[in-house]
């Protein structure tokens, strides 16, 4: 499956306030922490930048990503909700960008050629404003692209609604990709979450 050209945006800002003091994206996963395991699959599916929200430094998530040829922004006013991340991500992209991807950091099943497989559905000649990961019953999910139209709409989110409006936006113009399972959805917000997916993984 081959690799696209845009930008991907890593959302990494989030307070992981559902893990009771533990952090779920430095969660080890195959002996790597899941956010820089989530950097290394953008890396991996696209040749344009990878762009990564992540709260203000210091903070541990920055030395998570060292070394890796990704750009980091801090967003100041993470505690606002995932909105604040998207204003600072898109404001931080390529002049030139035609579309952007959207990832989350906590879905630790989504693999590189999933992302592929998302961004080679990418058609500009077509008048798709949004190309959407949904599970394989069609459960709308992870990754998003969405193209330059809809990047203005962007600056002036507000809260913690991930985006909805942008979507919502696109006025059915949205093109929904499956991905195999239930990855496209399948978020580890609670040490519960972790400790089923790890035995599922151990049981598998």
């Amino acid at each position: 499956m081959a690799r696209f050209s845009f930008p991907i945006i890593l959302l990494a800002a989030g307070s992981s306030s559902r893990m009771r003091g533990r952090d779920k994206l430095l969660e080890e996963v195959d002996g790597v922490p899941l956010l820089r395991l989530q950097a290394l699959k953008a890396i991996a599916a696209s040749g344009g930048p990878v762009i990564v929200a992540l709260p203000p430094a210091p903070h541990p998530r920055y030395a998570a990503l060292k070394g890796l040829d990704v750009a980091l922004v801090p967003v100041p006013d993470a505690t606002e909700g995932m909105n604040a991340s998207l204003r600072a991500a898109f404001a931080a992209l390529p002049g030139d960008a035609p579309c952007a991807m959207v990832l989350l950091a906590d879905l630790p099943d989504l693999t590189a050629q999933d992302l592929m497989r998302v961004g080679g559905a990418v058609d500009l000649q077509t008048d798709t404003l949004v190309w959407r990961g949904v599970t394989e019953t069609g459960a709308p999910g992870h990754p998003i692209v969405f193209r330059s139209d809809l990047f203005p709409v962007f600056a002036s989110l507000t809260g913690d609604s991930g985006g909805r409006e942008v979507i919502a936006r696109a006025k059915g113009r949205v093109k929904l990709i499956p991905l195999a399972g239930t990855r496209a959805r399948n978020d580890l917000d609670t040490p519960e979450d972790w400790a089923d997916w790890r035995a599922q993984r151990e049981g598998s």
